[in-house]
C-alpha cells in the first residue's frame, strides 16, 4: 500500500520546468504574507506556457493592481493594509521578471524599480523589521537590507543570505522570518548576476565569489548589535554554490549553510547547455533556447563562450580549505541529485548532512513548496550552532 503513495513534488503547474519552480516558490510565500493563492492561481491560470510575453503580461497585471490597491490604502491612512498590498505588490514585479530575457525591455529597469520601492514601502510601513542598506562593492554598490530581530539581545548573532541564478535577495524571507524568530539579525543582498544588481546596474556573475562576499562581511561587521564572532551565511540554489567559495577564502564566517550541496557546478550546467548548442536556435524547444539565453546573458556570455565561462565554477581545488562548519542540506526532489552529497563527503571541516526525503514535503531543490518545515530544521542547526 505504502508504494502506491503519491508525493506532492511529483505534481507540475507547468511542463516548463522553471516555469513550474518559480509558480510554486510564490505559492509557498503565503506564510510570509508575500503572496496569496486566489492571486497567484489567478495568474498561473492565464499564461500560455513557455511565453515570455504571457509571463511578464500576467504577473504584471496582478503587480500594478495590488500596488495601487496598496497606494489607496495609504492615502486613507489603512497602513496596515497598505503594508499588506505593497509587500505582494512587490513579489509580482519580481516574478514577472524571472522568466523574461529582454534586456533591452524598458520593463526590465522599470518593473524593477516598481518592485524595489514596493517592497521598501512595505518595510517602511511595518512589514518586516528591515531597511534598506546600499554596501560598497569596488567602485559602486551592491543594494540589499538588513533586519534586526526584535527578540534580539544587544549583541546578536547575523545570518547572510545569498540567493540563487532566478530569484532574487526580497524573495529569501522564508529564511529571514525564521532567523528573526530565533533572535538573530539578517542581511540580504543582490550580488553580481542576481536581481536588482544585475538589472538596474549590469552586474554579471564572477567565479571568484570571495570577492563578493568579503566587502559584504566588512559592512556587516561595522553594523551595531552584531556579534562579529558570530557570523554566519546561507547560500540557496546558485548561491549554495558559491558561499562556500566565499568561506575558503575567509575565515570570519562561523558557519555556512549550503542549499544544496554542490561542488562543481558549472560543469553540470555546462554539460546540459553543450546539448543545447548542437541545436539550430530555429529547432529549440523554447524553453531551451531561454535557459541558454539566460545564461549567457547572466554571465557575460555568448554561444561561442559560454561553455568555456561556466566551467570556471568549480570548487573542486577550494572546498578541502573550508574551516566553517558546514551543513550540507538535499533533497529527494533534488534536480542536482547526487552533488550534495559528494560535495559533502569532500568536505573537511566539522560538518552535518540534512536530507529532505519525500516523507518531510520539503523534498524539491531548496525546500520549494516546503518552506515551513526547511525553516524548522535549518534553525534548529542555527540556533545549536550560531
Amino acid at each position: 500500500m505504502t508504494n502506491d503513495i503519491k508525493h506532492w513534488s511529483e505534481y507540475k503547474y507547468s511542463e516548463n520546468m522553471l516555469q513550474d519552480a518559480l509558480i510554486k516558490h510564490v505559492m509557498d510565500l503565503m506564510p510570509y504574507r508575500m503572496s496569496d493563492e486566489g492571486e497567484v492561481l489567478e495568474v498561473t491560470m492565464n499564461l500560455i506556457e513557455n511565453d515570455e510575453n504571457s509571463w511578464i503580461n500576467n504577473w504584471s497585471l496582478m503587480a500594478d493592481k495590488l500596488q495601487k490597491r496598496a497606494e489607496n490604502f495609504e492615502y486613507h491612512n489603512k497602513l496596515v493594509s497598505a503594508a499588506s498590498s505593497y509587500l505582494r505588490a512587490s513579489t509580482y514585479w519580481r516574478v514577472s521578471l524571472m522568466y523574461f530575457k529582454d534586456t533591452k525591455d524598458a520593463r526590465m529597469k522599470k518593473f524593477s524599480r516598481n518592485s524595489q520601492a514596493c517592497f521598501d514601502k512595505s518595510l517602511q510601513l511595518g512589514a518586516y523589521p528591515g531597511k534598506s542598506i546600499q554596501i560598497p562593492y569596488e567602485n559602486t554598490t551592491l543594494p540589499g537590507h538588513f533586519y534586526r530581530s526584535t527578540t534580539a539581545t544587544k549583541k546578536a548573532p547575523l545570518l547572510i543570505v545569498v540567493p540563487g541564478r532566478d530569484t532574487w535577495a526580497d524573495d529569501t524571507m522564508w529564511v529571514i522570518d525564521g532567523a528573526l524568530k530565533r533572535g538573530i539579525n539578517a542581511l540580504t543582498f543582490d550580488g553580481p548576476g542576481q536581481g536588482m544588481a544585475l538589472r538596474l546596474q549590469d552586474l554579471k556573475f564572477r567565479p571568484d565569489f570571495e570577492n563578493v562576499m568579503t566587502p559584504v562581511i566588512d559592512f556587516a561587521e561595522k553594523i551595531a548589535g552584531v556579534d562579529s564572532n558570530r557570523i554566519g551565511a546561507m547560500g540557496m540554489s546558485f548561491g549554495g554554490f558559491l558561499v562556500p567559495r566565499a568561506a575558503a577564502f575567509d575565515n570570519r564566517l562561523k558557519v555556512i549553510i549550503s542549499d544544496p550541496g554542490n561542488m562543481n557546478w558549472g560543469n553540470m550546467i555546462a554539460q546540459r547547455l553543450e546539448i543545447a548548442l548542437k541545436m539550430t536556435e530555429q529547432m529549440r524547444p523554447d524553453m531551451i533556447d531561454f535557459t541558454l539565453k539566460d545564461y549567457e546573458w547572466k554571465h557575460n556570455a555568448t554561444d561561442s563562450t559560454i561553455i568555456d565561462e561556466l566551467k570556471k565554477y568549480d570548487n573542486t581545488s577550494i572546498v578541502p580549505k573550508i574551516k566553517s562548519k558546514t551543513l550540507v542540506l538535499d533533497g529527494a526532489a533534488e534536480v542536482t541529485h547526487g552533488a550534495a552529497q559528494k560535495f559533502y563527503d569532500t568536505l573537511q571541516c566539522k560538518k552535518d548532512y540534512l536530507l529532505f526525503d519525500d516523507e518531510s514535503t520539503a523534498q524539491q531543490h531548496t525546500q520549494m513548496g516546503g518552506y515551513l518545515t526547511g525553516t524548522e530544521y535549518i534553525m534548529n542547526w542555527l540556533e545549536d550552532n550560531l
